[in-house]
């Protein structure tokens, strides 16, 4: 993979870490979270279409949090890369 590419990884991981270690962005997620949960409680028995759209809310919370660390993760071996390419660099 090119280096740029790698660089790009990288730096798009270093932003997720951000978005992930931001106090505000974590109690935003976890209150609506908690808000849906609440809600979906509360709904009435035969309300199968609200406790759907809650349940499928809760659980898009949940793919947002992974895409955020899937980023980290492909930027982590992207770095790893970068740095085997400047070793190799050094060596030679």
């Amino acid at each position: 993979m090119a280096e740029d590419k790698l660089r790009e990884y990288a730096v798009r991981a270093a932003r997720a870490r951000a978005i992930l270690s931001d106090e505000l962005f974590n109690e935003a997620f976890i209150q609506l979270e908690q808000d849906f949960i609440r809600a979906w409680k509360q709904t009435e028995l035969r309300d199968d279409d609200a406790r759907q759209r809650l349940w499928t809310a809760v659980h898009m919370l949940g793919k947002v949090r992974d895409f955020l660390v899937q980023i980290i993760a492909n930027g982590r071996l992207a770095e790893d890369e970068i740095e085997r390419i400047l070793a190799e660099r050094l060596q030679s």
